[in-house]
């Protein structure tokens, strides 16, 4: 992987290739998501709509408690929305049913999460392939693909290490090859940099918007406006509505756009 100059604009390093004119890869229409009842009723997410395409990369800003983790959930199906619908690559993941759409996020979305969530016991090759085993890849295969994964990443050398060998960015780094192994069309992070310094942060994300530039379709949640700076468009939520979209057209821009809200 070639080495990133803090120095040079996001935008300027994107692939020109226009984004596609087909159905989204997701599509979020008049998305809900309550908890609890009655008085102690609490609206995460209200009436959210959103369609992120093939090529895209799109980042979600707002204060603490706007609904930013609750949207990448319910997109990745690792909850159920209160109403509205979930549709990945055309398919309403409400009629999947739980094996159904279980198999869906193996086959077809990655999910970052920002505490990694690697197994322990398993290497970082094992941690990569596991996904691509549990979908019917065998292991030769799976393991294969893992070890080409993180070689893409400059990471052959932590293969055979455990989460607890590895330092937090070798960690965030596996966590991303495991999501973006095989042909996984949607790529869900949730603020990846968080626990990253700023240089491994921009390692991070340039590995994101590489693979959005190669055809995936990516949704990012982030507090840092150089890391928003790296999508094509910013949404911004407040009390689990979207108030605002911008293009990701520099830091400094988000950073005003963000303290208007």
């Amino acid at each position: 992987m070639s080495s990133h100059d803090p120095s040079a604009s996001p935008s300027s390093q994107r692939s020109a290739t226009p984004l596609s004119v087909d159905a989204p890869v997701l599509e979020l229409r008049s998305l809900t998501r309550t908890h609890g009842t009655g008085i102690a009723e609490v609206h995460a997410l209200r009436g959210i709509n959103l369609s992120v395409h093939t090529g895209e990369l799109v980042a979600v800003m707002g204060p603490s408690g706007s609904g930013k983790s609750t949207l990448l959930t319910l997109a990745g199906g690792l909850d159920t929305a209160t109403g509205g619908q979930v549709i990945i690559e055309g398919q309403d993941i409400s009629a999947l049913g739980r094996k159904g759409v279980a198999a869906l996020r193996r086959r077809s979305v990655g999910y970052v999460f920002q505490d990694y969530n690697l197994i322990p016991a398993l290497t970082a090759a094992e941690n990569i392939a596991l996904p691509r085993e549990l979908d019917g890849v065998s292991v030769r295969k799976a393991r294969k693909e893992a070890r080409a994964a993180l070689e893409e990443m400059n990471l052959l050398q932590i293969a055979d290490r455990f989460p607890d060998e590895m330092s937090g960015g070798q960690q965030q780094r596996v966590a991303i090859a495991r999501a973006l192994v095989g042909d996984r069309r949607l790529v869900l992070a949730d603020e990846p940099t968080g626990a990253l310094d700023s240089e491994t942060g921009e390692t991070v994300l340039a590995l994101l918007r590489n693979r959005c530039d190669q055809g995936a379709a990516g949704v990012m949640v982030t507090h840092e406006p150089r890391y928003a700076a790296w999508a094509d468009r910013v949404v911004f939520l407040r009390d689990g509505s979207i108030v605002d979209q911008t293009l990701a057209t520099g830091a400094d821009s988000l950073l005003a756009a963000e303290g208007a809200k």
